[in-house]
């Protein structure tokens, strides 16, 4: 079975961000020393550079891509957003000083285009001008992640605050929609799963990234402390309804490769494959050595799976063999997945459960557990919290030091729409 990984791209600097252009074969990387560099590849795995700009000698902290994927915006540590022509590689707009704060994360959805930024201040935009047009500061921490619900034309928003919020964009009232209680934990990263959205109570816990799962019925949210909270969108966004744990270090960043199963990447350098629904963790990928996983990214075909770390280069991974049809295996299970969405009621994703299932793809791996803290959380997480760049303003170059993957975590999941299949077990015993 083919697997294989196209050769890394020495960038020169820590990669904070990668978005792939939803129309063509590149990809763009938002780097420590301000530069955005653009690549195209193709099925074989060779890349050739496409362009290379500087508009800030701050970190390019956040990218995103438009629908049509003719504009790049950026967002950057000196607070500026830049919009850059795909195919010329000149900036086009630019506002500067956009924010009081550091922008942290970007993302476009609709007409309009969002920023967050690092005291929780989250702003809509009109792109064509980037002219204001509300802003909310319900969070008082870092924003790490954005993640748009289509269906319901909400903003969901992931914080260092331990909370996640629903912002209704179509509202001109500058309170979410909804708020999360508090997770007792940083929320890092956040993607759709079986897809659906409002804020919630305090995670107690930085929310770092955020995707959506199980056809947008419910998203998953990485953690500080390693663990990923599931939330249902039927059941409304005051608390997460499962939390799998398995992951000996936070959860940065995730992506989605079909409806049940999810990338994750870590701060221990693994970027591993995890199935929600029953759970189960199915191996391990990539690997970027001891550096933290800053951003996970499929590309437009979910051929290939972008990951962006401290080790200054682009490591994109082929996943087309990752999944295979399995029509036959989702009709079989359709009436139990359907009678789970109702009761909740096989502990797979009940609060009090104490079952789940314990089996891993890789002997050395955790098994992924269900509705359990972890032990002990990330030894940084306090000072990680409140991070300071490498950066510093009298210096022209920025040195590509090991910096926090608390800041700068990511924009909305991009990729391909939620497939139906499975993983083939023979894809990771070929690694």
């Amino acid at each position: 079975m083919k697997f294989g990984f196209m050769p890394d791209v020495d960038l020169g600097s820590q990669v904070f961000d990668l978005a792939f252009n939803p129309k063509h074969n590149i990809v763009y990387t938002g780097l420590l020393n301000g530069h955005i560099k653009a690549f195209a590849y193709d099925d074989q795995g060779t890349c050739t550079s496409k362009f290379d700009l500087r508009p800030t000698k701050r970190s390019a902290r956040s990218l995103v891509v438009d629908m049509e994927g003719l504009e790049l915006y950026s967002v950057s540590k000196d607070r500026s957003i830049h919009v850059i022509d795909t195919s010329t590689g000149k900036i086009v707009r630019e506002q500067a000083q956009a924010h009081e704060s550091a922008i942290n994360r970007v993302t476009r959805f609709m007409s309009m285009l969002a920023t967050g930024d690092d005291n929780g201040v989250v702003k809509l935009w009109d792109p064509r001008q980037i002219s204001p047009i509300r802003s909310y500061t319900h969070h008082f921490d870092f924003i790490s992640d954005f993640l748009w619900l289509q269906d319901k034309k909400q903003l969901v928003t992931t914080s260092g605050d331990g909370t996640l919020s629903v912002i209704d964009v179509r509202s001109s009232k500058v309170e979410p929609f909804a708020h999360s209680e508090d997770q007792e934990d940083e929320l890092l990263s956040i993607v759709s799963i079986k897809e659906l959205i409002a804020h919630s109570e305090d995670q107690e816990d930085e929310l770092l990234s955020i995707v959506g799962i199980k056809d947008g019925k419910k998203v998953a949210v990485g953690t500080q402390t390693g663990i990923i909270s599931i939330w249902n969108r039927t059941s409304g966004w005051a608390d997460c309804v499962d939390r799998l744990k398995g992951h000996p270090h936070s959860v940065d960043a995730l992506a989605t490769l079909s409806e049940d199963v999810i990338v994750t990447g870590s701060s221990d350098g693994l970027v591993r494959v995890v199935q929600v629904l029953p759970n189960k963790l199915l191996g391990v990928i990539a690997d970027h050595g001891t550096f933290p996983i800053e951003r996970l990214r499929t590309d437009r075909n979910g051929a290939w799976l972008g990951s962006a770390s401290h080790d200054n280069v682009l490591k994109l991974t082929d996943v087309r063999d990752a999944l295979v049809d399995s029509d036959e295996d989702d009709s079989d299970k359709g009436e139990s997945d359907d009678s789970k969405e109702e009761g909740e009621s096989d502990g797979n994703i009940d609060n009090d459960s104490d079952s789940g299932s314990k089996e891993g793809g890789n002997e050395n791996e955790p098994a992924m557990e269900q509705d359990g803290e972890t032990d002990e959380s990330d030894s940084d997480s306090d000072s990680d919290k409140s991070e300071t760049h490498t950066e510093s303003d009298s210096e022209p170059e920025p040195q590509p030091e090991p910096v926090s993957s608390k800041k700068g975590k990511r924009s909305q999941p991009e990729g391909p729409s939620n497939k139906k299949g499975k993983v083939d077990s023979g894809f990771f015993d070929e690694l």
